[in-house]
């Protein structure tokens, strides 16, 4: 397994782990409101219940954006290398890896550190559709594009 492929089953592995998370959450707080539901009564149940239903759509939303992220990373090929930066491109830059996919925590696979990044963001707009030897500045750093897998 190539190290662009590491990174990329590293990140689906992540995501998906996080809708699970959300499934389940969503999963046991509905389980609570109809066990609640049964043995309560009054302004305190009413609450109780207006509470869970808040907490369920903000994890749904959640859910919702975790799942757009999913989405996403669906999209990449990890095989396809180009000649110019793309989606799902893994490019060194001064010395960093960035994986342009996604805006996702930073990782260490074989020792090396990556930073994931989304192609809107600033670094990763500047990089989009790029070649190798590439320079470019953002603030005061100089950047030079060193390799694109």
């Amino acid at each position: 397994m190539t190290f662009k492929h590491k990174i990329y089953n590293y990140y689906k592995q992540l995501v998906q782990d996080r809708i699970d998370v959300f499934r389940d959450m969503i999963a046991a707080l509905t389980e609570d409101s109809k066990n609640d539901a049964k043995g309560s009564a009054g302004d305190k149940h009413e609450t109780a219940l207006s509470m869970m239903h808040l907490e369920q759509e903000k994890l749904n939303a959640k859910l919702r954006e975790v799942v757009q992220q999913k989405a996403v990373l669906d999209k990449i090929n990890p095989e396809i290398v180009a000649e110019i930066v793309t989606l799902g491109s893994l490019v060194k830059a001064n010395g960093i890896y960035l994986y342009l996919s996604l805006a996702l925590p930073k990782i260490n696979i074989d020792g090396v550190n990556v930073i994931a990044l989304s192609p809107e963001s600033p670094l990763g707009n500047k990089l989009m559709g790029n070649p190798v030897g590439y320079t470019f500045e953002i603030g005061t750093t100089n950047y030079i594009l060193e390799e694109i897998s």
